[in-house]
């Protein structure tokens, strides 16, 4: 189940590529949070319910914009070394920020 959690954060974070440059809060675009939680939730909904993953998802988008630094925000979406260590470090904190219910 462990697996398919993060699997769900994965696919979110998927969503977010295109607001990778403008993730941090300062930064979200119009709407841009928004449109990364309703899709984030679209996607968690089919195994947490969609109260439950309204709550991980917000908790998700909050903990990116507390925890990771601007520039982790802006390298997300990218295929390096830098950007993979900025996904696994969202990852993990989201995984003990942002417990299921």
């Amino acid at each position: 189940m462990r697996v398919y959690r993060l699997f769900t954060l994965a696919a979110s974070l998927a969503m977010l590529l295109p607001f990778g440059a403008q993730a941090a809060q300062a930064v979200w675009p119009g709407g841009g949070r928004a449109e990364f939680v309703n899709d984030c939730v679209s996607i968690a909904s089919k195994n947490l319910g969609q109260a439950s993953a309204q709550a991980h998802c917000d908790c998700g988008a909050d903990t990116a914009e507390k925890k990771l630094s601007p520039a982790e925000m802006k390298v997300l979406d990218d295929q390096t070394d830098i950007g993979r260590a900025a996904r696994a470090k969202l990852l993990k904190e989201v995984d003990t920020a942002c417990p299921r219910k």
